[in-house]
């Protein structure tokens, strides 16, 4: 995955062009030791006065998180999320392998915050021994002891109630809930689960300030964010771009393809937007909502005028019922009935497809599952049909649709 250097580059500032981790001594030289002098409340304080919110795809404000743990009898645990499930999205790989050390200063700072001795950063195999490395550059700091562990590479692994189930030596899978991770998560402890972009902000944050931060983006979205850009673009990679930035602006850096007939936003459990509606938007949830959109993880994949959206969102359809964690009729019974009505529609075989079956079928789906799996494929297959009407219709009545045989969203 490469990595694209805009401004601003708060995140992606000094990484090594070769793919060689920012060592210690390096990381340690640009930024100074961590600000261990500011007292636990003093931390917690700035992180809230920052407005930094979840980099992972929910936006729950940071310090709210942190202040959920607070007040239990046990001592916390923090636990850094870099699983990164979703397969158009990199952001999180990037930050692993080239900044690890700001990450690892987050965590240790939001260790300290909430009073915790115990960090553990779960990433996907490929990158565990990144992490091993650079936990065993830097001493025992402030006694908060680390570790790295090694998380299945599947798509609902990083839910937060999976990650804490698999770090008790359970399956990387969704549980029911309550109690949440916040109330009784790894080791029994109160658990607080941070995206690891979110702990590199919050790194900077506890160094330079909550003003600092707020000088990038817009009052109510503050900061920078890490997107991932992929499909019919020159310059596929990670970009650091300023919230509220104009989409057209990242488009223009990437190299898009000004043909391009849609967008899919927020990655697999995100919306199909018309290219046409949203090359005035802002990269900014406010600006998005209009169209019924959001940033969710961030990932950004331009479609091409000779695919086929609704092709595409079949393929996309068929893995995300495969990756179920297969807990509940909805995800057993009802991802596995969507795609098969997709299938149907694209490959027109012995059986008719019937559009009002597939839309009867995602509105039985919708808020029945047991996490949020289910309701993500139903938005993603939802937005899909109302995007690419014309591509459905070209499909129900027999017609040849624009998809020439190459396929644009990646399924690993």
């Amino acid at each position: 995955m490469s990595v694209i250097e805009t401004a601003p580059t708060r995140l992606l500032d000094g990484l090594h062009s070769d793919g060689r981790s920012v060592p210690i001594v390096e990381h340690v030289g640009r930024y100074g030791p961590l600000p261990f002098e500011l007292r636990p409340e003093e931390l917690r304080h700035r992180i809230a006065e920052s407005g930094l919110t979840g980099r992972g795809g929910a936006g729950f404000p940071t310090a709210a998180k942190l202040e959920s743990v607070l007040g239990g009898r046990t001592r916390p645990i923090v636990v850094a999320n870099g699983t990164e499930g979703e397969p158009p999205s990199g952001k999180d790989k990037v930050l692993l392998a080239y900044a690890p050390h700001l990450v690892i200063d987050g965590a240790l700072l939001a260790a300290r915050a909430v009073g915790s001795k115990q960090v553990v950063i779960a990433t996907t195999s490929a990158l565990h021994v990144t992490i091993a490395r650079a936990l065993a550059e830097r001493p025992r700091e402030a006694g908060i002891a680390m570790r790295a562990s090694a998380v299945p590479d599947r798509f609902v692994a990083g839910e937060e109630t999976a990650l804490v189930q698999f770090l008790n030596g359970g399956p990387a899978l969704p549980t029911f809930t309550p109690p949440r991770p916040y109330e009784r998560g790894v080791g029994g402890a109160p658990t607080v689960v941070l995206n690891v972009e979110t702990l590199a902000h919050l790194a900077l944050v506890a160094r330079f300030g909550a003003a600092w931060f707020r000088a990038a983006g817009t009052p109510d979205e503050p900061g920078s964010a890490l997107v991932t850009i992929s499909g019919a673009v020159r310059e596929p990679g990670v970009y650091e771009i300023e919230l509220g930035s104009p989409f057209a602006q990242l488009l223009a850096q990437a190299g898009a393809d000004g043909s391009a007939q849609a967008y899919l936003v927020g990655g697999y459990f995100g919306t199909w937007v018309k290219a046409v509606d949203v090359r005035g938007a802002a990269l900014s949830n406010a600006s998005l909502a209009h169209f019924g959109a959001s940033l969710g993880a961030r990932a950004i994949v331009v479609l091409p005028a000779d695919a086929c959206g609704i092709v595409e969102t079949a393929r996309v359809t068929r893995y995300l019922a495969e990756q179920s964690a297969g807990q509940c009729g909805p995800c057993v019974h009802g991802l596995a009935a969507i795609a098969a009505s997709l299938e149907q529609l694209v490959q027109r075989g012995r059986h008719t497809p019937d559009a009002g079956l597939l839309r009867r079928r995602l509105a039985q789906i919708a808020r029945r599952g047991a996490c949020r799996h289910p309701d993500g494929a139903v938005a993603l297959v939802a937005s899909a049909l109302r995007v690419f009407s014309d591509e459905l219709d070209r499909h129900l009545h027999g017609r040849r649709c624009t998809a020439h045989g190459r396929a644009v969203l990646p399924i690993p």
